[in-house]
């Protein structure tokens, strides 16, 4: 990575207006999919019946989920729950069915391949009226934590910042909300803390390159707005990449290693990552230069001409 040692020179804002355009299609994509098709909400929203099964010896899981999945049950979750020798299945609402019937239904079939008894430990349904709960509940989390984040850029940076940074980030919410609509993964309470993550993740990276941009501006004496960016952005551009790098690295072994249980929260992070670190760039920067912003909008307020200073220091 030699060329991060080197200075670089990116005219990034110079395509402002592709990436404009780019970021409005993928919106308008995201929206549409949201209104037409949904959101594929897991069991924790939808509610379900969970299961806790013991076996005696290690218990394979893809054997369980492919016998699962044979019975028709296509949505059920399955996944080692404190050992090896311990199963957690999540089953969704089935209308026409008797709880308890299922899930003796459900042990029955799968005992029919294990020699050895399997013990239930548990048998629990979570209703409809509590996935609505928590719907409504996690929505309300993403709303709080943008109000929140609005709250604080809006006293630590100038309006035109401010808004800039919340502009980045609702971008990054609907797209990957879109991203799991329109290829109808499992939203589940993991994915969720996921997009909570990214929001954190986004705002962190678009803050360190506002400071930039801020002290770029403070710093050169000529030059124009879209020139200053860029070189804010240059400057910020080997940290932009290591971070991301090292970040999606961590992220990437979740998703290779972590198994099904973590799969849609590990795709959720990786996609969050990148379009993350894309909007820092190009939505939040775009955003503040399509603003107007200039040098004159960051300098210190001029003090009072008339104002008189005592020898102590003291204003008079």
């Amino acid at each position: 990575m030699q060329f991060l040692k080197e200075k670089t020179q990116f005219n990034f804002m110079g395509k402002r207006k592709i990436a404009a355009l780019f970021s409005a299609m993928l919106i308008i994509a995201s929206v549409t999919s949201l209104f037409t098709q949904g959101l594929n909400f897991g069991i924790d929203f939808t509610g379900g019946t969970m299961i806790e099964l013991a076996y005696q010896e290690e218990a394979d899981l893809n054997k369980i989920r492919a016998m699962l999945e044979a019975a028709n049950y296509d949505r059920a979750v399955v996944q080692n729950f404190g050992s090896i020798y311990d199963v957690l299945i999540r089953l969704p609402v089935v209308e026409t069915a008797n709880m308890a019937e299922l899930s003796n239904n459900v042990v029955a079939m799968l005992q029919v391949q294990h020699d050895t008894a399997i013990d239930i430990r548990r048998v629990e349904f979570v209703g409809p009226q509590v996935g609505e709960e928590l719907t409504e509940q996690g929505s309300l989390a993403m709303l709080y934590a943008l109000i929140g984040i609005l709250i604080y850029v809006s006293l630590r940076f100038e309006y035109r910042f401010a808004i800039g940074s919340v502009v980045a980030l609702v971008h990054d919410v609907i797209i990957t909300l879109g991203f799991f609509s329109i290829l109808q993964l499992d939203f589940d309470l993991t994915v969720l803390a996921a997009i909570l993550a990214i929001i954190g993740y986004s705002l962190n990276d678009t803050i360190v390159v506002f400071d930039r941009i801020r002290e770029t501006f403070l710093r050169m004496r000529k030059g124009g707005s879209e020139e200053i960016v860029n070189l804010a952005l240059n400057d910020t551009l080997s940290r932009t990449i290591v971070t991301s790098l090292t970040t999606l690295l961590v992220v990437m072994s979740l998703f290779v290693f972590g198994g099904e249980v973590i799969h849609d929260f590990a795709i959720a992070l990786l996609f969050g990552i990148v379009i993350g670190t894309y909007s820092s760039i190009y939505i939040a920067s775009n955003t503040v230069l399509a603003m107007g912003v200039s040098k004159a909008d960051l300098l210190p307020p001029d003090k009072d001409e008339n104002q008189q200073i005592n020898e102590d220091g003291s204003q008079v």
